[in-house]
Order: structure tokens, then sequence, then C-alpha cells
């Protein structure tokens, strides 16, 4: 089974099955592990992973790139800032944050567009490993 890798605002770090089913189906699923009532998500590259984090740059270069699916209207909703979520998107370089809950999903091309799908189950927890360390790095 397929995996995503969700942050909260308070900086917990879980593993959630991607969901299956119909493009409906699928889309509900994330709306509801973004939560706040989420309505409407958006997709946004975290510029930081490829960077900063190692198996974001092993994932790169395997031709994988990986997405943060956030709520649309976070910061309308004045939801709570993601620190990490807001670090890896470069807020400080352009000071848009990221509010609300994060998912991290992978992307392919399908032939007719760019389709999320979910992470394997080994990237998913060296993602969630790394995750932390940076995490702890903050809050030192």
């Amino acid at each position: 089974m397929k995996k995503l890798v969700r942050v909260s605002t308070d900086l917990q770090v879980t593993i959630h099955d991607y969901p299956e089913g119909s493009y409906q189906i699928q889309n509900k699923a994330l709306r509801k592990l973004i939560g706040n009532d989420c309505d409407l998500y958006e997709s946004v590259s975290p510029k930081r992973l490829y960077s900063k984090v190692k198996i974001g740059k092993k994932m790169e270069k395997e031709g994988h790139r990986m997405v943060m699916l956030v709520d649309e209207e976070g910061l309308l909703k004045s939801l709570e800032s993601n620190i990490l979520g807001s670090w890896l998107y470069e807020t400080d370089k352009h000071g848009y944050p990221i509010a609300g809950n994060v998912l991290f999903v992978g992307t392919k091309y399908t032939g007719i567009g760019i389709d999320f799908y979910g992470i394997s189950e080994d990237v998913a927890e060296s993602l969630k490993k790394e995750f932390e360390e940076q995490i702890a790095k903050g809050k030192a």
C-alpha cells in the first residue's frame, strides 16, 4: 500500500495510507486528512525538500517529485502556521506562510497531466525521520 506523510501545525509527523479509488474519493480523503474543513487544497513545491532534506535529493535524482498539499484557504481561515511546511516552502524568502496541516505526496505524469500518488513505505519512513530531525534542530 502506498503512503503519504502528514505534518500538523503542532509538528506531529505521521504516515497514512494513500487513498485508493476515484479522483472524487481520493480528493475527499485528502481534504479530510488536511483537516480544518478543507474544501480546496493547493499543491505547492517544497523547495527546501530538494536542497536540505536527504531523501528529497535522492528522490529527485531518481526522477520523482513530491509536493505539499495545503489548505488553499488556510490563511483566510486564520489557521495556525505550519512551521516545517513554511520552512520547506521558503517562506523566509518570499513572506507567504503555509497555514494548517500539510500532506506530502508524490507526483507523476500520466499522459494527460500530472497526478498525485502515494509514496513507498520506505520513502515515507525516511521522510518522517528526516522531518523529525529538522523539527528537533529547530527546537534546539
